[in-house]
């Protein structure tokens, strides 16, 4: 028999698709989609997996093995047929169907003589027991079995699909003792090879039978004789050299193209008198998908060897590309937006889950977005959620109006629901976004679609906050009453989903108590923010903890805004901490910068900038409200010399160039802390950097991280947002809460959160939604819970991973003794009838025990103190704290002076609070806003409109469209005067100075310098003096007596070689035009009275519509 995939305890990866490879063609496939979310692991076809392997495997030695043969490797040979699921329902769809077949077996003459097996391959799991297996069929009953299944709808578990795409192969008869299954998976310490010599349908619980050897990061893979004693123990010794060698080259070939899971269930080794042969049967992987710009050339090299690949397969190859999990097709909407997402640096995600649903949701960033789906199905409406995704990393405001556009129409279709609608505009607080630029994008959305909303009768629900804030909700609010619309607009004095249960039930309770007013638009109250009133324990006073001995031992402070902290392995973070920037990130290092002085540093955090691509120069930057310079050096070894200090690097670099840069960084001992900022760094490389850093007993916060922050002391780049949210978070002085998150959008909603329910943050850190952070959970709970400064720890962790058992461990034995306040996000995921990944990498459940709520249900049993959902955190926080101010542990002090903040004159503008003269003034072109503009015009519609050369030279010459016959003439005056050739002064001059070994650009100005009245500008002269002859009303006769009596040449006539008897062509050319399709040629008529040669002088330089248009 065929063996049925045994995906075992890992079956409930998500798959995907890539591409054809080897000898193998796919019948029907349309190349060239991109899948729908961010780029992380992503799970491919059960064909595209063998492909890679057929392909792969014969080229790549074993680690292990002395004989290079691959004879065991028995040759695949597959079919992939998928149909056009745009005709399912049509009466093209049968024909459709047979088509293809026919296709698939004239591509594949074996069809017709193999017994076969037949299966959809659409990420389905347990197809055999779903009866989705067709075993032992020739190729009439195959294709009576998928005709007769193709287009069907089936359903599996909870979710309906169609069936669109099957993989056929030839039969592999064998007996049960010859199926074995192996696994290979990554996870943070290393790579860990699964084998059991029981495979097939029923292979069980693999987790509990079979043998497991790790392959640690960054060590080499075991021998041979390892392999066998380990995993090949209930193997015969027969097979055990083939064996050894499959798996040597199986995990070559595994970490070579950057697979993150591979499955073969079964294994089928089979043993005769030719020899020894090794089948896979079925197949279910995963590969990284960020990892596309190192190693995709690998993948598309392979699927390029594929006969019968379309003719516009590109001549490097298809590239890869990963299908929706089984159910979860592409909508044209959510293609629409998977198609802007990649087309922009920001984050644009939709998944439709119910079209007919209720709720919608337009959330900013990756965190809220979760949290968001959460409190929906929290409050018992997931049935009503009809979408789930996120816009973030600052995305232009078309960008912007492009996707709330979509959710709009999405959500107006159809009939009118008599209960009406809901629409959450929500987000947490921004770090560097600008929410009033993202808002005119929704507002113009909004306006659009005002009446089907109304139709519709959505209620509107606003919740943001961030830079610029306060005018992207009045710009909203103002909008929703002009447009009469039902809003309700909030900032931060909502908690982060607080809109959520007002909107569904009328909750209220979640809207703080002592809400921030509203900061005036002028530049003193930006300059001199309110922060937020502490909670009620302390009344109008700030919380300070109880002196420790550490503290007792420490400088004594004269000021809380000026606080020594004690220098000890726990603090990673002090008020004399300086880092290295590497990177050109101006904007971050002033934000630093800005904090700095806030925190009245003696010094700035900031030692340098480190720019490999430019030269040695300084960058000025400002300290308050004076300037200051800062270095930028080209290289590592030179800042590490001049700043031995220095132990804190923050690496800006892309996610191509990080994990290089690190490892340089990681060979300066100097360096004990590095924070990766870039997102999309392949898994491998990223537990590289991890592995290598823990060797070195260096602190990795990151990657995709956007940081850390310690109030009063240090900030990591764009932590804490713009200077205003810092103020109102108290995140210029110190508190008494310790946080680590994964998200660094919902790490600004927990100082938020914090600064209002206690006496604010002592410090916090993001470590980044990747699924290998450098740096854990429990890494910064343990260096927290040996601070003696932080008296309570927050715990926000998502879905996905296992790190915050590690927690739950840590709390029950008794190794972290401080109160814990925990939450992880993601609880919505249960309701979901598909799989959905959220919007982090690592925010993805691949087992019962990585959901949010056996990890909430872990924390709590361990002792944490859990809220029943995360809009009651504040409430369990305030609890928390104030306890421990009735016992003393925290002490309560008097709140300091509010810092002032020094505003940039460049922010103050965009925000429209000041203005400028401008130094100068373009008429013709502007591209400061989202558009280039010509006078006034789109370039978008320029080209949409298809106006031409002449058209664009109207636009730029005359500043308005002129017309079609005008803009011909204009492009008709530029062809025939393009090239004067090589016997003119200008172009003599040219080659003479190049000729003297001069550059290109200074031999083409010699010869510009050379146009005058004789030379090229005889077309300006004549046109200049015959227009003015003829606006004065002076005949043609009139006009040459006064030239002669003045003494003046007439340019134009003369020429020595054309003349009225020699015409040159040029001129008739023009004639013709103008005298065919101008409306009026009166002074053209009036330039050929004189003579001919000035007739040619004034059609080049006169008729084109207004004076010297024709001139060089």
């Amino acid at each position: 028999m065929a063996g049925e995939e045994g995906l075992g305890a890992a079956r409930s990866i998500r798959r995907g698709r890539i591409r054809s490879i080897v000898g193998i063609v796919r019948i029907g496939q349309v190349y060239g989609a991109t899948s729908t979310i961010g780029k992380i692991a992503k799970p491919i076809r059960e064909y595209d997996g063998k492909l890679l392997l057929s392909h792969f495997l014969p080229l790549t030695p074993s680690p292990n093995a002395s004989d290079s043969s691959t004879a065991f490797l028995a040759p695949t040979k597959m079919a992939h047929v998928a149909f056009d699921s745009a005709l399912i329902g049509s009466a093209a769809f049968a024909g459709h169907v047979a088509a293809q077949l026919d296709a698939a077996a004239g591509t594949h003459p074996w069809l017709k003589t193999d017994k076969l097996v037949c299966k959809p391959d659409q990420l389905i799991k347990r197809r055999g027991k779903n009866g989705l297996l067709g075993i032992n069929f020739d190729w009439g009953k195959v294709k009576a079995w998928i005709s007769e299944r193709a287009g069907k709808d089936i359903k599996i578990d909870r979710t309906t699909g169609t069936l669109t795409t099957f993989i056929i192969e030839p039969l592999v008869p064998h007996a049960q003792d010859t199926e074995y299954y192996v696994c290979i998976q990554s996870i943070r310490e290393g790579d860990m090879i699964f084998f059991t010599h029981e495979g097939g349908v029923d292979v069980g619980d693999v987790d509990a039978k079979a043998k497991k050897l790790l392959v640690p990061v960054n060590k080499p893979f075991p021998d041979a004789q390892s392999i066998a004693s380990t995993l090949l123990t209930e193997v015969q010794q027969s097979k055990h050299s083939v064996l050894t060698d499959f798996i040597g080259r199986l995990y070559a070939v595994y970490t070579d193209l950057q697979f993150t899971y591979l499955e073969i269930n079964p294994l089928v080794v089979i043993e005769d008198a030719k020899g020894t042969n090794v089948y896979y049967l079925d197949l279910a992987a995963k590969l990284d998908q960020t990892a596309e710009f190192e190693v995709g050339k690998k993948w598309s090299a392979a699927l390029a060897a594929a006969p019968g690949l379309s003719a516009n397969t590109p001549i490097w190859g298809p590239s890869m590309e990963f299908p929706a999990p089984f159910g979860r097709e592409l909508t044209a909407e959510e293609a629409y937006i998977a198609e802007l997402d990649s087309k922009t640096g920001a984050s644009l995600k939709l998944t439709v889950l119910n079209a007919n649903g209720r709720i919608w949701t337009m959330v900013a960033g990756g965190g809220a977005s979760v949290v968001y789906s959460d409190a929906i199905a929290g409050h018992g409406y997931a049935h009503e959620l009809a979408n789930y995704g996120e816009y973030s990393g600052a995305p232009s405001e078309s960008q912007t109006y492009e996707y709330a556009k979509t959710i709009l129409d999405l959500m107006t279709r159809g009939p009118v629901n008599p209960d009406g609608k809901f629409l959450f505009i929500g987000g947490g607080i921004a770090n560097f976004t600008n929410v009033a630029a993202t808002f005119k994008g929704i507002i113009r959305a909004l306006k659009e679609y005002q009446k089907p909303l109304m139709n519709h009768k959505v209620k509107i629900y606003v919740r943001r906050a961030g830079p610029n804030y306060q005018e992207g909700l009045r710009m909203i609010k103002t909008v929703g009453e002009q447009l009469e619309l039902d809003m309700h607009v909030f900032g931060p004095e909502m908690h982060v989903t607080g809109i959520v249960p007002l909107a569904l039930k009328g909750d209220t309770k979640h809207i703080t108590a002592n809400p921030v007013q509203s900061a005036g638009h002028d530049l003193l109250s930006i300059a001199n923010p309110s922060p937020v009133h502490v909670a009620s324990a302390a009344g109008a006073k700030r919380k300070t903890t109880a002196p420790s001995s550490a503290a007792k031992a420490a400088k004594p402070s004269t000021s809380p805004m000026n606080v020594d902290f004690p220098s000890n392995e726990n603090v990673t973070f002090s008020n004399k901490t300086r880092s290295f920037i590497y990177g050109m990130q101006p904007r971050a290092v002033q934000g630093m910068l800005d904090f700095d002085f806030m925190c009245k540093r003696a010094e700035p955090s900031v030692a340098c900038m480190i720019y490999p691509f430019g030269g040695h120069h300084v960058q000025k930057f400002y300290w308050g409200t004076k300037e200051t310079l800062l270095p930028v050096y080209t290289s590592l070894e030179e800042a590490m010399q001049k700043f031995p200090d220095v132990d804190v690097c923050i690496n800006f670099a892309s996610f191509r160039s990080v994990h290089s840069s690190t490892m340089d960084i990681l060979k300066f001992k100097q360096i004990k802390t590095i924070a990766i900022i870039a997102e999309g760094v392949p898994e491998k490389r990223a537990r590289q950097l991890l592995h290598t850093a823990k060797e070195q007993g260096v602190l990795i916060i990151g990657p995709a991280t956007v940081g850390g922050i310690k109030p009063g002391c240090f900030k990591i780049g764009n932590t804490g947002g713009m200077m205003d949210n810092i103020v109102s978070s108290l995140l210029y002085r110190p508190g008494s809460v310790a946080y680590v998150s994964k998200s660094g959008g919902m790490s600004n909603e927990l100082n938020n959160i914090i600064s209002r329910s206690t006496d604010g943050v002592y410090e916090g850190v993001a470590i980044g939604g990747d699924r290998y952070p450098g740096s854990t959970f429990i890494d910064h709970m343990l260096r927290f819970e040996k601070d003696p400064t932080a008296k309570i720890l927050v715990l926000l962790g998502e879905v996905g991973g296992v790190e915050e058992y590690e927690i739950a461990k840590a709390i029950k034995s008794g190794l972290i003794k401080k109160p814990v306040v925990a939450w992880c996000i993601g609880t919505c995921a249960k309701m979901f009838t598909t799989d959905v990944q959220f919007g982090h990498a690592g925010s993805f459940a691949n087992s019962d025990m990585e959901t949010a709520d056996a990890k909430n249900s872990a924390l709590r049993a361990a002792g944490a103190i859990v809220p029943e959902t995360f809009e009651d955190m504040p409430q369990a926080l305030e609890k928390v704290f104030e306890g421990l101010v009735e016992d003393g542990t925290i002490l309560v002090s008097k709140e300091p002076e509010v810092p002032k903040i020094p505003i940039d004159y460049a922010w103050a503008q965009e925000l429209g609070l000041i203005r400028k003269p401008a130094s100068f003034i373009s008429t013709i072109c502007d591209d400061r806003g989202q558009e280039l503009l010509y006078a006034g015009v789109a370039i978008s519609e320029v080209f949409k409109e298809d106006v031409g050369i002449g058209g664009v030279l109207s636009l730029l010459w005359f500043k308005r469209r002129l017309p079609n016959y005008a803009a011909k003439f204009i492009e008709m005056v530029l062809m025939l005067t393009a090239d004067h050739g090589p016997a003119v002064s200008g172009a003599h001059n040219t080659i003479v100075t190049a000729r003297a070994g001069r550059d290109l650009v200074s031999s083409l100005v010699s010869g510009l310098l050379t146009i005058g009245e004789r030379f090229g500008g005889a077309l300006d002269g004549a046109a200049q003096s015959f227009s003015a002859a003829y606006d004065k009303g002076m005949s043609p006769q009139e006009y040459v007596d006064s030239m002669r009596k003045n003494n003046k040449l007439i340019l134009g006539i003369g020429h020595k070689i054309k003349s009225r008897t020699n015409p040159d062509l040029r001129v008739q050319i023009v004639k013709e035009f103008v005298f065919k399709h101008f409306p009026s040629h009166e002074t053209l008529k009036y330039a050929l009275e004189p003579s001919g040669s000035s007739a040619r002088t004034m059609v080049e330089g006169k008729v084109a519509v207004e004076r010297g248009t024709a001139s060089y």
